[in-house]
C-alpha cells in the first residue's frame, strides 16, 4: 500500500461466546465481529448480538457482517454496531442508506479490479479483501495471492482470508494493510476461540509493527 500506518488495526470476527469476547477485549483488539448471515457456522441470533454487544466496552469496535440481507433485519442490529460489513453483492446504494460506517467486502476472484470497486464503493470507510471460493461469501480458511493488490488504493485496505499467527508477520509486511481481519485462524472449533491463538495473533501483529 501507498500508506505505511504506524500500527495494524487487528478485527477479530465470528464470535459466539460472551467469553471469548471479554478474552479478546483484554487481549486490546481494535474491532470485534459478529456474523448474522444464518447459514454461515458462525451465525448468530439477534439475541445473541445484544448479548454479546454488551460485553464491548467503549473503543472497541462492533462490526456486523451481513451477506445480501434485507434492510429490515440490518436496522433491528444497528443499535448493537457500530459499522456494518456487507459481504455479498450489495451496491453502494444499498450499503449507504443504513446510518453507520460500513465495509465492503471484496472476494479476490481472477480479473477483480480494485481501482473500479473503490471508485464504485467510494463511501466505504475501507475494503476488506478475502479469498475467492465460488459459493462461499466469506469464512474459507484460504489466503490469496496478496501481490493482486495495487501498491496505491484509493481505499484503507483490511486483509482478511487465512491468516494465522504463522503468516500474519509476512502478511503485515508485505502488504502493510490498514488492519487485519482474522476468523478461523484463532478458533478451537467453529465460533469458539482458542486463548493462546488470539494471543500468539496479536502478539505477532505488534512484532511486524515493530519492525
Amino acid at each position: 500500500m501507498s500508506t505505511r500506518y504506524a500500527r495494524t488495526r487487528i478485527k477479530f470476527c465470528g464470535f459466539t461466546r460472551p467469553e471469548d469476547v471479554e478474552q479478546a477485549v483484554s487481549l486490546g483488539v481494535d474491532a470485534l465481529g459478529f456474523v448474522m448471515w444464518p447459514k454461515s457456522s458462525r451465525g448468530i441470533s439477534l439475541e445473541t448480538l445484544a448479548t454479546l454487544s454488551a460485553r464491548v466496552p467503549a473503543f472497541a469496535t462492533r462490526v456486523g457482517l451481513f451477506v445480501n440481507q434485507p434492510a429490515e433485519l440490518i436496522e433491528q442490529c444497528l443499535p448493537y454496531l457500530d459499522v456494518i460489513q456487507f459481504h455479498g453483492d450489495e451496491p453502494a446504494s444499498f450499503c449507504q442508506q443504513f446510518d453507520r460506517p460500513w465495509i465492503k467486502a471484496l472476494r479476490m476472484r481472477d480479473g477483480i479490479d480494485l481501482h473500479r470497486a473503490a471508485d464504485e464503493y467510494v463511501q466505504a470507510q475501507a475494503l476488506l479483501l478475502d479469498a475467492y471460493r465460488p459459493g462461499t461469501p466469506g469464512g474459507t480458511g484460504e489466503t490469496f495471492d496478496w501481490s493482486r493488490i495495487p501498491a496505491a488504493l484509493e481505499k484503507p485496505v483490511i486483509l482478511a482470508g487465512g491468516l494465522t499467527a504463522a503468516n500474519i508477520a509476512a502478511a503485515v509486511n508485505q502488504v502493510a494493510p490498514y488492519a487485519v481481519d482474522v476468523s478461523g485462524g484463532i478458533e478451537a472449533s467453529h465460533g469458539v476461540k482458542d486463548v493462546e491463538l488470539m494471543a500468539s495473533f496479536v502478539k505477532q501483529v505488534a512484532l511486524a509493527d515493530a519492525q
